[in-house]
């Protein structure tokens, strides 16, 4: 069957670099960690990164305390993130409640401060008389995207993806199907996610954060280097307005990139640890999907925590896909690891690349590990106009998730 054309025309970022895709990419070009000392992680007994990426100079008060009340942080960082995208969209508000306008946006859990406030008071003396009644609001699963669209009138699909890393991503590739096959106009989409101690502390135990660099947080998130030990987690959230390209057009939107491929696959070989394969094949896949030859692709904006296995497995999967043909970075060097957010956070990012004609290096890439060479890593920004960008975001649990974007000259 004729596919729908799928364009972006609207972002909205709350992220540890800036509150808007123009301070992002200020941000990212200059260079600028967001990593910071966490005071606050020293109380956890045996968690030994301090380090985290975090989202300051939110002010929740800014939303109408009626819809607030079933928010938790999360949900506030998705619900900003929405009203910029469809600002920067210029989106008829009459449409939201049409039918054909979704969201499908995901956490990696629903509120874990939430959670432990409860819990915390409830086994004082195993009350609830002192529960609010907006509780369950804030932790149940599809929080982010049930406030959305009850926020904002939607009245269309609604879904919440939750793949820990790859939940944003598979949240913009599901929306451009919806709309690729005619289900819907437009999709308000992407991740969101909040900071906790327990974040940290799941890959501390795993011995898969960074613990090295605590004195020097922005040393810390070394994706590729030689010296990384590890992910810095943050948090934050990316929205992304998705339409349809003849809709989009009639109604004189800017079109800010067009999304062409996609695919997310299940790697079985294991719960924990990447497998090269597994990532190829998504790879490929998605490039399948878009019609595009590896040959086509002018950049590549890895997954790359930080992890000694997971970089190093991508870097194989890159190579034998395109070699050292094209230009490669990750931003988790400048943002940290920012969950549920990450894929809709860098997709935007790498549209501020296209606006900008600039591709951003990989922060702290001092000296490529053995094991991560022969693909092209960008270790200063490069002047450059990418037409074709592959993003990949790959998540504990094997679920692994590329996009293939393409840049759209506006007249």
């Amino acid at each position: 069957m004729s596919l729908e054309s799928v364009v972006v025309t609207g972002a909205g970022i709350i992220s540890p670099l800036g509150h808007s895709l123009e301070a992002l990419t200020a941000a990212l070009l200059a260079g600028r960690s967001g990593v910071r000392y966490v005071p606050e992680l020293e109380k956890i007994g045996g968690l030994r990164s301090r380090l985290a990426a975090t989202v300051t100079d939110v002010d929740p008060k800014q939303i109408p305390r009626k819809i607030r009340r079933s928010m938790s942080k999360m949900s506030v960082y998705a619900y900003l993130a929405s009203c910029q995208a469809l600002e920067m969209a210029a989106f008829p508000v009459e449409r939201l409640a049409s039918g054909r306008v979704g969201v499908i946006v995901g956490s990696t859990l629903g509120s874990t401060e939430t959670t432990e406030n409860f819990f915390a008071d409830y086994f004082r003396d195993y009350s609830l008389e002192r529960m609010k009644s907006g509780l369950f609001f804030q932790i149940m699963g599809h929080s982010c995207a049930a406030n959305i669209a009850q926020s904002l009138g939607v009245t269309g699909r609604v879904m919440a993806p939750s793949a820990a890393c790859a939940t944003s991503c598979q949240a913009l590739g599901f929306a451009y199907e919806q709309i690729a096959f005619g289900r819907q106009d437009a999709v308000i989409c992407g991740g969101a996610d909040e900071l906790h101690p327990l974040t940290t502390a799941t890959f501390d135990v795993m011995h898969a954060a960074s613990t090295s660099y605590n004195e020097h947080p922005e040393q810390a998130s070394r994706p590729f280097d030689a010296d990384r030990d590890g992910i810095v987690c943050g948090e934050g959230s990316g929205i992304l307005l998705l339409e349809n390209r003849v809709l989009a057009e009639q109604r004189g939107a800017r079109i800010l990139a067009e999304i062409i491929g996609f695919a997310t696959t299940s790697d079985t070989s294991s719960i924990a640890n990447p497998d090269v394969e597994a990532m190829y094949l998504c790879m490929s896949q998605a490039l399948a999907d878009a019609g595009i030859d590896p040959a086509e692709i002018d950049y590549i904006n890895a997954h790359a925590t930080g992890t000694v296995q997971g970089d190093a497995a991508e870097a194989e999967a890159i190579r034998r896909l395109v070699g050292a043909a094209t230009p490669v970075s990750s931003l988790k060097g400048h943002l940290g690891h920012t969950m549920a957010a990450s894929g809709a956070i860098e997709v935007a990012a790498a549209i501020g690349m296209i606006q900008a004609g600039e591709l951003v290096a990989t922060r702290n890439l001092q000296r490529i590990d053995e094991n991560c060479q022969g693909i092209a890593h960008l270790q200063s920004n490069r002047k450059a106009q990418p037409k074709i960008i592959l993003k990949n975001n790959f998540a504990m649990g094997g679920i692994n998730c590329t996009l293939i974007l393409r840049s759209c000259d506006n007249d």
